[in-house]
């Protein structure tokens, strides 16, 4: 089986390296969990978030609590993802947890 891959988001200036990274995990046949927290949540709102969601075995998540922090409305779901991904920092202990490899960006 292939490996896994969690990335932790908290820099809103990595969007690129986000994106490259996880098609590069996809392309080996990683499964891959993303989930933004802190300012990081403001990725959520750029051009590439919705293609980042549409990926094959990638699952991405946001921290609600930082994504109002940053002074977004928690009913404001961004582009590409479910309400139901509104989550908390146990994601992130989830990717601690559950996958092979950890990356913060």
């Amino acid at each position: 089986m292939a490996k896994s891959l969690g990335i932790f988001v908290t820099n809103p200036n990595y969007m690129q390296h986000v994106m490259g990274i996880t098609k590069a995990a996809v392309a080996k046949g990683s499964k891959v969990k993303v989930f933004f927290s802190w300012y990081g949540t403001k990725l959520s709102k750029t051009p590439e978030f919705p293609e980042l969601c549409a990926m094959d075995n990638v699952d991405v998540s946001i921290c609600a609590d930082s994504y109002k922090k940053s002074g977004f409305d928690v009913e404001d779901v961004p582009t590409g993802l479910s309400p139901e991904k509104m989550a908390t920092q146990a994601q992130h202990g989830a990717i601690i947890e559950d996958y092979d490899y950890y990356l913060t960006l």
